[in-house]
């Protein structure tokens, strides 16, 4: 099969899985459209997160393994630009926790010139130590009483401090087209960390520079858990506004209702596939922009050299590019994108939980939507987000199915022992996500190691 009609071919395969699922009940297939958009809203967001990864291994080669924490940063973005202040928060301790920051961050700025203008020895040791001790116990004497104060106003619904929204703790909802903003904040907000994590790591190379950026992204996890003034921790930020209608003002407009009754749909049904329906349009919107931008990179000078980079860095370097400078900048790029992600999926989720990120399902599982699409390819980086995503989502029907069907069998051909082994295979059939993941990556790897969308 041919280039140029192997990619049309597996996107209409893709599209036939969607319309399937929105259309039949027969086999895996729910029948529902409801259930179908669910799936693509997240398929569009995994795709996003798939091209973030590839402008990082695809173009520069970095193996970046700490995508979990900058999805994360994305999160928190959303919630600190579209929810409201917390009443009181500021006056109790926000401004108090401002200043504190500022302290901690002057106080690693002074070491850090301090190491720099002071020449080598003892003095210099003891000017340090002096710096950083004494900054971090004042750091702390002015952060934790302010942390205290906004933790204890109504720590059973708020406890932080909120965010930016103008309509306040009654109208917030009502300025939903701040959720859109956040998600261009998200992606600042992760930029910023990649630019931190990179002047630090990027001097590893391989596999070091894959631990440093899964440990660093640990402690993003850990401080957006921990640190309740910021994002309640794992109490949870609920009820973010919506870029969309809620379903409850579209079901008590005539109008809509009477809309829908000429379709043949109940309001309750048609209010929710106009709502998942709104979200798709906007994730598409923001997925074709990203991947027509990392188009116009991939294939312009900037594009052709971070390739160059990427297949030989001596040779590069020889040739006078700044290998580490590009490959800072391409690192910045790709968690911008993660960020960018992470911000659309709690806007669609409509809270942030920080107990839901997990390395499994925000790193592993875009890494195998890179692979198995194709790295270096960016339109494959989208195709294998659609799939994989999908595959992730119907591989627990899939796994029902083929134990029920072997239970069956057995209890013809065989003895209660093999029943009794799919009866408890069957309890845990969700499991089977991380079985077949695996296979797929490993069948990928061997048979099509280039992706079902090779680079060009």
């Amino acid at each position: 099969m041919t280039s140029s009609l192997r990619t049309p071919l597996l996107f209409a395969f893709v599209a036939v899985l969607f319309l399937l699922e929105g259309t039949t009940s027969a086999w895996i297939f729910s029948g529902s459209w409801n259930t179908s958009l669910g799936i693509l809203n997240m398929a569009l967001i995994s795709a996003i997160m798939a091209l973030g990864v590839n402008l990082q291994w695809g173009f520069a080669g970095l193996f970046n393994i700490g995508v979990m924490g900058f999805v994360a940063l994305g999160g928190l973005a959303a919630i600190l630009v579209s929810m409201p202040p917390t009443p009181g928060a500021w006056e109790a301790g926000g401004w108090q926790i401002i200043i504190g920051l500022l302290m901690g961050a002057a106080t690693i700025v002074a070491a850090i010139l301090v190491n720099m203008r002071m020449a080598p020895g003892r003095l210099r040791v003891m000017v340090m130590l002096a710096v950083l001790i004494g900054g971090f116990f004042a750091f702390r004497a002015v952060f934790d009483g302010g942390v205290a104060g906004v933790e204890a106003i109504n720590p059973a619904t708020s406890g932080n401090i909120g965010g930016l929204n103008f309509g306040g703790a009654d109208n917030y909802r009502d300025y939903g087209w701040m959720t859109i903003v956040s998600w261009p904040v998200g992606g600042l907000l992760a930029a910023g960390a990649a630019w931190v994590i990179g002047k630090t790591a990027l001097g590893l190379r391989s596999d070091y520079l894959a631990i440093a950026t899964l440990g660093i992204a640990e402690i993003i996890i850990a401080v957006i858990k921990n640190e309740d003034w910021l994002t309640r921790g794992v109490k949870n930020v609920i009820g973010l506004p919506r870029p969309v209608p809620y379903e409850i003002d579209l079901q008590n407009d005539p109008a809509f209702v009477e809309r829908a009754a000429s379709f043949g749909m109940d309001p309750t049904m048609a209010s929710t596939i106009y709502v998942k329906l709104g979200y798709a349009v906007l994730f598409t919107i923001v997925l074709l922009v990203i991947l027509w931008l990392a188009q116009k990179a991939l294939h312009s000078p900037w594009g052709r050299m971070m390739r160059a980079i990427r297949d030989n860095e001596i040779a590069a370097e020889a040739m006078g590019k700044d290998v580490t400078a590009r490959h800072l900048q391409i690192f910045i790029l790709g968690s911008a994108v993660c960020g960018i992600a992470g911000a659309m999926m709690t806007t669609l989720d409509g809270q942030l939980t920080p107990g839901s990120y997990q390395p499994l399902r925000f790193t592993f599982l875009v890494w195998v939507m890179v692979i198995v699409g194709g790295s270096g390819n960016n339109i494959g980086s989208v195709l294998g987000g659609f799939l994989i995503w999908w595959l992730w989502v119907q591989v627990e029907p899939i796994g029902a199915w083929a134990l029920t069907g072997i239970d069956s069998m057995a209890q013809v051909f065989a003895g209660t022992w093999v029943t009794d082994m799919t009866g408890s295979l069957l309890e845990n059939v969700q499991h089977m996500r991380l079985l077949s993941m695996g296979v797929i990556l490993l069948l990928v790897l061997r048979f099509s190691p280039r992706g079902l969308i090779p680079e060009k």
